[in-house]
């Protein structure tokens, strides 16, 4: 394979819990992105409609059966997106316009049936013809996130086929379950997109950790939240009273190479649309050397089931 790709990392915030003025940025973002040839795009966790940071800085509202705390999941529930909804059949149709493959996170709600009362914390795959070409729910929503999140399934574990090449993705902690890596890279991934809240010290760790033992090309995405984005249901910690434009979420958005090593150093504390060339025949090149599905594998001694199903 001799293929140059330009990867597009989305480092912005999006409009807090606000559904049209979000598609309004994708539509800004995509078209930003466009502009500098990107063949792929990637946006971070729950990025449509935000992150929900307020669960780590106002932890007297992260409890059980408290008044506030439903407020703001309703909310939450009522600006996420249904994948057979409006939004997504949008972005998809700029994706197509822009002959884009666009990976990007999003609050999920089902409108019907089981599980309707249910957000999940997915990762929305778009291919350059404008279909959703995968969905994926995070397995196990990490920690004070159980309070707003169920939990996902194995249908989404794969890479797909795109024109910028096999492309995948896990959100967060994920990189952390050990099957859950292994079921990707035997996926055949050239491109892997790590989603993240931002991307502190341990998660950049992480994300060069899955580039090197996948020998793929990992997307850090980290994400952009000021105090003022916290829900007004909330009241604000002392300590970030008076300070509305201070950042939560600060980014650290990166691009690792299949050796571990960066192609785009972690950006921090701004907001922009950043776009790196990169060629997949690096894959090939270091997969000499290990290949955890194949060489590096040992299929007669260990086998690996996943279960596909989705309820709902």
């Amino acid at each position: 394979m001799d293929k140059k790709v330009r990867i597009a990392v989305v480092q912005a915030a999006p409009a807090y819990l606000d559904v049209d003025a979000s598609l309004k940025k994708v539509e800004q973002l995509l078209q930003e992105a466009a502009d500098q040839n990107a063949d792929l795009v990637c946006f971070g966790e729950t990025w449509f409609t935000g992150y929900p940071a307020w669960i780590d800085y106002c932890d007297e509202y992260a409890k059980w059966d408290f008044q506030a705390t439903k407020e703001v999941f309703a909310k939450t529930h009522s600006s996420s997106l249904s994948v057979k909804g409006p939004e997504v059949r949008q972005i998809g149709e700029w994706a197509n316009q822009h002959g884009l493959s666009i990976v990007m996170g999003i609050n999920e709600r089902v409108d019907s049936g089981p599980g309707n009362g249910t957000i999940y914390n997915a990762l929305l795959t778009w291919n350059e013809k404008g279909e959703l070409a995968n969905h994926h729910r995070k397995l196990m929503p990490t920690h004070t996130e159980r309070l707003l999140y169920g939990q996902g399934d194995g249908k989404g574990l794969q890479g797909v086929e795109t024109s910028a090449g096999r492309v995948g993705g896990l959100i967060c902690w994920e990189h952390w379950m050990p099957l859950t890596r292994q079921t990707m890279h035997n996926s055949g991934e050239h491109i892997h997109v790590a989603v993240w809240p931002k991307v502190h010290e341990m998660l950049q760790i992480a994300t060069r950790s899955y580039a090197f033992e996948g020998r793929c090309f990992a997307v850090g995405v980290g994400q952009i939240m000021k105090v003022s984005d916290i829900p007004s249901e909330l009241e604000l910690p002392a300590e970030l009273q008076d300070k509305p434009d201070h950042l939560l979420l600060n980014g650290g958005s990166c691009i690792v190479g299949p050796d571990g090593h960066y192609v785009m150093d972690p950006v921090w504390d701004k907001e922009g649309v950043f776009v790196t060339e990169v060629d997949l025949n690096r894959c090939y090149q270091e997969r000499m050397a290990l290949d955890v599905t194949g060489h590096y594998q040992r299929n007669d001694v260990f086998q690996l089931d996943i279960k596909k199903e989705r309820l709902n």
